[in-house]
């Protein structure tokens, strides 16, 4: 009986993608494919694998950002994802209009309107004029959030032409916010939710408990989770929230701001002064990894899905052990330091789990982590060196050791007690 064999575009097999041979050939297939489209960036990607040192922060955000989605089309046709790949993007950047809604009308004029202290009609007039608004732009009614975002681009097409309407929709978005049945109409809306300010004395909500004879404290009822057995009872970010995080984050690398990724300095520009402590004395390093977080998010509010996880994987391959159940040190230097922080992890949970839901996403993990071009170095695993190494441990340590050894071309053994 013959051996089933997936076979991949570019006449390479998926048992291939294990072999040096194999992966080698994928390589030089990826660097063509980047002399091809653009030879000035494939010359700089050799150049940053014979030796990062020289170059700025700033060339090398803007090397892979230009290689990530060349990368991001070859996995794509390798695995024969194209359509369904197109289908993930669509799915992202539809969402980017609620995020401009949310700039330009919740934050920008309904905050200027609410300062005049103007008397705004009540909320169930403003919305009839609404619906009747929508009705005649987009009659299908299933996404109010999105029907409303998109209908407030549309009007600013032309300020000036719309300026009735414009005016009529940010007190709509005043009565939103400040009325009880504004507020419940536009419960869970990602484009209402504002970022609240930090108070470093009061991070987590609590109250004494009414009568406890040793007066317990508690947290917000509405905030627990029951846990049943050992079910995980966190739901994580939908898309929708975490399109409206990565909206908020300001894309620091451009101009070599991105502490979140090298920690926040006590003066910018100025090294020799270290980093700053926040107000409970925690040192703001950053990211431990040195993770290219912006830049991942840059990518994923485009709908570059695999180009944002290969570039995570650049600086963190075991990435499934991270994300928003693990670690904040991001959030925690992020450029906002008196208001909620862009919240980092759940982007780069679900920037891995859109992945994996595509078909094939599993395997394009996998091979992310033995070939990722984004890399300055170990891009492909090493030769076998002829030396074995006992991994004592799998948990998130011992499985991080065996693979960086693997790729440097050790043959590892790993045990686990459990």
């Amino acid at each position: 009986m013959s051996r089933f064999e997936f076979k991949l575009n570019d006449g390479l097999s998926f048992t291939g993608l294990f072999s040096d041979e194999g992966l080698n050939k994928l390589d030089a297939q990826f660097l063509a494919r980047l002399k091809a489209e653009d030879p000035r960036i494939h010359d700089a990607l050799r150049a940053y694998r014979r030796d990062a040192d020289p170059f700025t922060p700033l060339q090398v955000s803007n090397l892979l950002l230009a290689c990530a989605p060349v990368l991001e089309k070859h996995i794509s046709e390798l695995f024969g994802i194209t359509k369904e790949l197109e289908a993930s993007r669509q799915a992202t950047v539809k969402l980017n209009p609620v995020s401009d809604f949310k700039k330009q009308f919740v934050q920008k004029r309904a905050k200027r309107l609410a300062k005049k202290r103007e008397v705004i009609e009540n909320f169930a007039e403003l919305n009839v004029w609404l619906n009747t608004a929508l009705a005649q732009t987009d009659p299908s009614g299933t996404d109010r959030e999105l029907e409303i975002a998109i209908y407030a681009q549309r009007l600013l097409t032309d300020e000036k032409a719309n300026a009735v309407e414009i005016d009529k929709l940010a007190r709509w978005c005043v009565s939103a916010l400040t009325t009880t049945e504004g507020l419940r109409a536009v419960a869970g809306w990602p484009s209402f939710r504002l970022p609240q300010p930090v108070d470093s004395r009061n991070l987590v909500p609590i109250k004494v408990i009414a009568g406890d004879p040793i007066g317990r404290l508690e947290g917000p009822p509405e905030q627990r989770r029951q846990r049943d057995g050992f079910k995980l009872t966190d739901p994580r970010m939908n898309e929708r929230e975490v399109q409206d995080q990565i909206n908020y984050c300001v894309f620091c690398h451009e101009h070599d701001g991105d502490f979140c990724t090298k920690g926040f300095p006590e003066k910018k520009g100025e090294p020799d002064k270290g980093l700053k402590d926040n107000a409970l004395g925690v040192t703001l390093t950053g990211c431990p990894l040195d993770e290219k977080v912006s830049e991942m998010q840059a990518l994923k509010r485009d709908g570059a899905t695999i180009a944002a996880l290969a570039m995570v994987m650049a600086d963190n391959p075991m990435c499934p052990a991270t994300g928003h159940r693990i670690c904040n040190d991001c959030m925690k230097s992020c450029i906002y330091q008196k208001q909620e922080p862009v919240n980092i992890p759940q982007i780069e949970t679900r920037v891995l789990t859109d992945v994996l839901a595509l078909p094939w996403g599993v395997e394009i993990y996998d091979l992310l982590t033995r070939w990722n071009p984004l890399r300055a170095q170990q891009w492909l695993p090493k030769p076998y060196n002829g030396l074995k190494v006992l991994v004592a441990g799998m948990g998130p340590a011992g499985f991080t050791l065996a693979h960086h050894l693997l790729m440097e071309g050790f043959a590892i053994v790993g045990t686990e007690g459990l």
